[in-house]
């Protein structure tokens, strides 16, 4: 078997995982479709998911040489995000708490930072991004030894 084909199936994979994962945790979490994290986290997923379907058809000779750089910059989008996530600990990165006024204000503010406080780092979503950092480099640097994908 070509091993560009299998690098290539190995990162289809990966962000096929990744892309799902993102999209899974901010449909099934509870309000994080509302917040910064989980906006990014769902456009990320989307175009990650998309790409790895790509990688999988004829059509991946389309990306060229940019496969690898972009799973590279996906996997740090994804990294950073969870780093704001995690040193914060609010899914909209320490923006927005305790704005508001009166009864709504105080009641609302209240609950949101203890929902969110706490958080911290979605430990699955750092490995798959990790993972899919290694596999961005690995295609890459096997791109530049070979004619390509």
């Amino acid at each position: 078997m070509n091993t560009d084909d299998t690098t290539r199936q190995y990162g289809a994979a990966i962000a096929l995982v990744s892309g799902l994962y993102s999209l899974l945790s901010v449909t099934t979490g509870s309000g994080m479709m509302s917040s910064n994290s989980g906006l990014l986290m769902a456009l990320l997923g989307v175009i990650v998911l998309v790409h790895g379907v790509v990688l999988l058809t004829p059509y991946a000779s389309w990306l060229g040489n940019a496969s690898g750089p972009l799973m590279i910059g996906y996997s740090l989008l994804m990294l950073l995000n969870q780093a704001l996530v995690g040193v914060t600990g609010s899914m909209d990165w320490g923006m927005g708490s305790g704005m508001g006024s009166g009864m709504n204000g105080g009641m609302g503010s209240g609950m949101g930072s203890s929902m969110t406080a706490g958080m911290g780092w979605d430990l699955g979503m750092v490995a798959l991004a990790v993972l899919m950092l290694l596999s961005g480099v690995i295609m890459t640097n096997r791109r530049t030894d070979s004619s390509g994908m």
